[in-house]
């Protein structure tokens, strides 16, 4: 009987310990979360158009003409920051697949480029990885932590991780389309009838992406030549690629419900991301 007890009172105290450690995870992630989060904030004192007009996208070439048709309302206003949440799975697995459930909260900021996308990662039933995907002030940052405790994985710091992060905020702005307007700071060049290549240039960073529209004019495939893709330690140039369909209206903009990401190794997409959106929420001028 007092082995019994015993091991009673250490699986008692194992738990004990479990839950501390899961509660002091979530609370130094969730403040290193609020610190990053003001800095995106006092990054993004920049200007913003008051409102979109059709009238002045005339020099545009005409399929980003078509998408901002059919994306956007003429006179409405525009996007200073957006609120996400969305759910998926991601791949874990370097060679073989492992796909883990996520769920996530991101803000965006468009009047100075700049997103923090925070996940919670289900490994097994009560064990996760918090991840940290950003660029905030032309710094990228890539952070994961079991538990948000241990930390698994840390790149940060300009060059080619805030190049990479650029191209994801370029590319997600088919959720927030106003950032796509060359007020904005992007500029188009067209490349075929339904496909047109977006630049934008922030902190000396350069996102170079192909956008491709689908039969409504809205964004279907944005493609990178070259992405850096995290091998190990180091960032490795890939081509690199997203997806988006089931467009709804939110706010009076046509905007993707799903998605999906992938890394393009030896001419086969290796998707590594699936998502849905399940609520945005903007901040409008």
């Amino acid at each position: 009987m007092h082995f019994s007890l015993a091991i009673l009172l250490c699986i008692l105290a194992l738990a004990a310990l479990l839950i501390a450690a899961k509660v002091l995870g979530a609370i130094r992630w969730s403040k290193q979360g609020e610190l990053l989060r003001q800095q995106l904030a006092q990054g993004s004192n920049g200007d913003a158009t008051d409102h979109v007009d059709f009238e002045q996208l005339g020099q545009l070439p005409d399929s980003v003409q078509v998408f901002f048709r059919a994306a956007l309302q003429d006179r409405q206003k525009t996007i200073i920051a957006a609120r996400m949440v969305q759910h998926g799975q991601l791949n874990l697995g370097s060679g073989k697949e492992r796909w883990k459930p996520f769920v996530s909260d991101q803000l965006v900021t468009t009047t100075k480029p700049g997103f923090d996308w925070n996940a919670i990662v289900t490994l097994f039933p009560g064990l996760v990885v918090n991840v940290r995907d950003a660029y905030i002030n032309g710094s990228g940052i890539l952070r994961a932590a079991l538990q948000g405790l241990i930390e698994v994985g840390h790149t940060e710091g300009p060059g080619e991780i805030a190049e990479g992060e650029l191209m994801r905020f370029l590319a997600e702005a088919a959720w927030y389309p106003t950032a796509l307007l060359p007020s904005s700071g992007v500029s188009w060049e067209q490349l075929g009838s339904r496909s047109a290549q977006a630049t934008l240039i922030d902190h000396g960073h350069r996102a170079i992406l192909l956008f491709e529209f689908n039969t409504d004019g809205l964004i279907e495939t944005v493609t990178a030549e070259q992405r850096g893709r995290l091998v190990g330690k180091q960032l490795v140039p890939t081509p690199w690629r997203g997806r988006f369909w089931n467009y709804a209206e939110r706010d009076g903009m046509q905007v993707p419900l799903q998605g999906e990401v992938a890394w393009i190794v030896d001419g086969m997409p290796k998707p590594y991301w699936r998502g849905h959106l399940d609520r945005i929420e903007y901040t409008l001028t």
